[in-house]
């Protein structure tokens, strides 16, 4: 279940922070902060900056105004730091604090469940083999999958390759996790054994993590706090309850599924009677 602590100050805080593809403004002047030691959820109509968000946290985009904060870790004199202007040794640095959940688990298909969770460890460490086979096993035994280490991802399921990806995301101990739509085309048990889990790590772990995600349900069961993007724009902010409780027209569109509201089924086009002719439509 979700912390009832006081707030905890953030991590991550984007302030005024404005990013777009040409001439689409995916975010307006956005302001919102993703507080230490809890679980934020990022939620919202597809296309409306969920994704682009993790990306500017992770330094593969850069705003192109405003400021996006990232604290120094917990327990260090290092002041927050603006990711947009890091060099590029800074942001190497920056990201070695960030473990990422992309959205279908992007394994390697050629290595073995343990070669997967191993390779952020062989890559940025000098380890023993002894020790990295030790981490390598705990990460997996977190993840229920110690017994699958010989494995390819040929011969686990879907949900147990979510799993893996999981156990890689957190094998260099990350403060801040990042999951791009972990439950997208998971079957309903497996659903909330990841969703269950996304909540065990981040306690257990001491973590920061920010979920991108559609399904409410299982978001709002995990969620110490949720952010509604819409327009370019935070809709709303504020606990799982306060959301699903807010009279904002959108946000109400959003958590109640309904077809017709401020978010349009049809995109912006001519009048039909431009397309199909005045004799069909006049």
């Amino acid at each position: 279940m979700p912390s009832t602590h006081s707030p905890s100050p953030p991590l991550v805080e984007l302030k005024d922070v404005c990013f777009g593809y040409g001439v689409r403004r995916i975010l307006d002047s956005v302001s919102l902060s993703i507080p230490r030691g809890k679980v934020t959820a990022l939620m919202g109509a597809s296309g409306g900056g969920k994704t682009t968000v993790l990306r500017l946290i992770g330094g593969q985009y850069r705003a192109q105004s405003g400021q996006l904060w990232l604290a120094g870790p917990e327990g260090s004199a290092q002041g927050p730091q603006d990711v947009g202007t890091l060099s590029q040794n800074a942001l190497f640095a920056a990201r070695r604090r960030m473990g990422m959940l992309f959205q279908f688990g992007a394994l390697f298909t050629d290595l073995s469940v343990f070669d997967n969770v191993a390779f952020p460890l062989r890559e940025h460490t000098d380890l023993p083999a002894s020790m990295l086979r030790d981490i390598v096993l705990m990460k997996l035994n977190a993840v229920g999958l110690r017994g699958a280490r010989d494995l390819m991802p040929s011969e686990i399921s879907g949900g147990m390759a979510r799993r893996v990806a999981l156990a890689r995301a957190i094998a260099l101990d990350p403060e801040l996790l990042m999951y791009d739509e972990p439950f997208a085309g998971l079957d309903p048990i497996s659903l909330g054994t990841t969703a269950r889990l996304i909540r065990k790590l981040n306690d257990a772990m001491g973590l920061t993590s920010v979920v991108v995600s559609h399904d409410l349900h299982e978001t709002f069961q995990i969620a110490d706090h949720v952010v509604i993007l819409a327009n370019g724009k935070v809709a709303a902010a504020g606990t799982p309850d306060e959301v699903l409780h807010s009279t904002d027209p959108l946000v109400h569109q959003f958590v109640n599924a309904l077809p017709t509201g401020p978010v349009a089924f049809h995109y912006p086009a001519n009048p039909l009677v431009e397309d199909f002719g005045v004799e069909r439509f006049g």
